[in-house]
């Protein structure tokens, strides 16, 4: 699920915002990371345009990409709310019947990606207002923004929280006044995903901040989330650990666009055949230990 954001405008991120159109293109033509590693676990790769400031530009088939867009990219959530609560409302429902539709098409697992320039800020924002914990604990440097891009980064989380004061019981106001469109719409494919009793791979970061909220909002999906990895970001081991959720994997990777759920996807996808297809030391005719 890909999104634009408003916090860009603090200097939150090493690349510029166009980024994110141009990625969800590369996607779409099948050459991203995320498309090399889908088709090695045979997954298929659904993009969602939430809310892209710029148009993502013609000449794709059109049915490749899903356009469900709740606006062109949030506001600054360093001077007001992100967006508004219907928005966030919106994003959430919208993720929720992306998954209904994907798992009527046959998914019996899904892995959740994102593109965004800036997305690591409203995800580590989500993440301090819910554990009431420090920017400084959760902000990393994103796709490597330098130290002072660091800073800024924390001070624009900062004055997010301070001016829009998100209420940590409530997983929708949180979402609308410190998150993104995309983070909402894979909250609510984690949230519609549970509802079938289909397994969520979670990704990184963003994926687990958009995790943080959909249990906020419905604690009983938690127990449908697994989490793929444990990303070099400062805070995901914290968030993780709030999330009481085990990564998978723990490669130090920072990639994203879910290519960390991909991998996992492949790790559960053989446990289930070991469970299934593995003999037994009886059924093998191999003798057991000595009593």
């Amino acid at each position: 699920m890909a999104g634009d954001h408003g916090v860009v405008a603090e200097g939150v991120s090493a690349y510029p915002q166009e980024v994110t159109s141009q990625m969800v293109l590369n996607f779409l033509h099948g050459g991203a990371a995320i498309n090399v590693l889908a088709r090695h676990v045979g997954a298929r790769v659904v993009v969602v345009d939430m809310g892209i400031a710029g148009r993502v530009a013609e000449g794709v088939s059109r049915p490749a990409l899903i356009e469900r867009r709740v606006a062109s990219g949030t506001k600054n959530l360093a001077e007001g709310p992100a967006m508004t609560r219907a928005q966030a409302e919106e994003s959430v429902q919208i993720g929720i019947e992306i998954a209904l539709g994907e798992i009527s098409k046959g998914a019996d697992i899904i892995g959740t990606g994102d593109m965004g320039i800036g997305n690591t800020t409203p995800s580590a924002a989500i993440a301090c207002a819910l554990m009431n914990l420090p920017p400084e604990k959760i902000a990393g440097r994103g796709t490597g923004v330098d130290d002072e891009g660091l800073k800024r980064k924390i001070s624009a989380i900062e004055k997010g929280l301070q001016v829009n004061k998100p209420n940590a019981k409530d997983g929708l106001d949180v979402l609308s006044k410190v998150g993104g469109f995309e983070i909402g719409g894979l909250s609510g494919v984690m949230i519609g995903a549970a509802s079938k009793n289909t397994p969520v791979m979670v990704d990184g970061f963003i994926s687990t901040a958009a995790a943080m909220i959909a249990v906020t909002i419905v604690p009983a999906c938690k127990s449908y989330l697994i989490s793929a990895h444990r990303s070099k970001e400062n805070g995901h081991a914290l968030m993780l650990e709030w999330l009481k959720l085990k990564p998978l994997l723990e490669l130090d990777m920072r990639l994203g666009e879910g290519t960390g759920a991909a991998l996992g996807i492949s790790i559960a996808e053989a446990a289930c055949k070991i469970l299934s297809e593995m003999a037994t030391f009886g059924e093998a005719g191999v003798s057991e230990k000595d009593s």
